[in-house]
């Protein structure tokens, strides 16, 4: 397989799992936010990632939520699960689960705390990524693994030779990093990474790239239109949306991809909330956003991008650009 088998492009959604009060999965709240991001028009969907709090999950909890959104969403966008573990065996049973459940691929990173050298990480890859027909995403989070592959020479282009790898999400806080998996292996798989501004246009318009796999989409009303925009080649457009995107992530997240009024997905919940939308709570470790003065800000800063709660500011917003809502390729 190589970044031809597949159609994955444009702007995508790690989605977070919405849990209850009580620590349990809410199943109607993660059909609702599923719903939602395909009422949003975003090109595909990644769920049990990062965002998805994969690592307070049980693995029947991770199963049933691959379930849900491959029930969800396939013949809609593609949907890929998210099968990171501590284990390859494990990653590789979760990933075979996710290809009788429908989904249209697997990613993982390599596995936290192990600290793998670049050998130990091209064998979990090709036993993870074998383990099913699936086609399959290599995730590149040092933030979360504290290994960044990208710095080893050659890593990537090993992974990106395995048969079943198709992609790599490269979300790393080195950016000329990231442009450098662009340059060497976009002829060969599909690169996700940040794009989401003006100087990510220019790549994607001039060296390449293929999209942003987004922690929880609140920046979809921009994010969509700005694909859409890159695919039609109006650059006057994509960089109006790039611009209107930047001015909430900016404030939100730092280049690190770590949040600024709270931890990400803690952050991301609470501005769902704000928005009315179905987030769920977090589960422990995280903690919930609860600071007033915080909240306020946060608040502050949905208001000044644009987004009210309870509107349909992907619509809306759209309309303002007289851009359609569907947002697929």
């Amino acid at each position: 397989m190589n970044r031809h088998d597949v159609d994955w492009w444009g702007y995508w959604v790690a989605a977070p799992t919405p849990f209850l009060p009580d620590g349990g999965l809410d199943e109607p709240a993660l059909r609702a936010t599923l719903s939602m991001y395909a009422q949003q028009g975003v090109s595909g969907v990644l769920v049990n990632g990062s965002t998805g709090e994969w690592f307070s999950q049980t693995p029947a909890e991770r199963r049933r939520v691959a379930e849900i959104a491959a029930g969800e969403l396939v013949g809609r966008m593609p949907v890929v699960i998210g099968v990171s573990a501590y284990t390859a065996e494990e990653a590789a049973g979760l990933a075979r689960h996710a290809e009788a459940a429908g989904a249209a691929g697997a990613l993982a990173t390599p596995p936290p705390y192990a600290h793998l050298s670049p050998a130990e990480i091209v064998e979990f890859y090709r036993a993870v990524s074998g383990a099913s027909g699936l086609p399959f995403m290599v995730y590149n989070w040092p933030r979360g693994v504290a290994v960044d592959m990208g710095t080893s020479p050659g890593l990537f282009a090993q992974l990106a030779a395995l048969e079943q790898v198709v992609a790599i999400k490269d979300s790393t806080g080195d950016w000329l990093g990231m442009l450098n998996t662009v340059e060497t292996l976009c002829a060969e798989v599909r690169v996700f990474g940040s794009f989401l501004h003006r100087r990510g246009l220019a790549v994607l318009l001039g060296l390449g790239g293929d999209g942003n796999i987004d922690g929880g989409g609140l920046g979809a009303p921009f994010a969509v239109p700005f694909y859409r925009a890159v695919h039609d080649g109006d650059r006057a457009a994509a960089a109006h949306w790039a611009d209107r995107y930047t001015a909430l992530s900016g404030r939100l997240i730092r280049p690190d991809y770590s949040g600024i009024l709270a931890s990400p997905v803690p952050q991301l919940k609470a501005a769902m909330a704000l928005l009315g939308q179905p987030g769920g709570a977090v589960r422990p470790p995280l903690l919930p956003l609860t600071d007033p003065q915080a909240l306020s800000q946060l608040a502050g800063i949905l208001r000044d991008a644009g987004l009210t709660p309870g509107g349909d500011n992907a619509i809306a917003l759209r309309n303002e650009r007289g851009l359609t809502v569907d947002g697929a390729r």
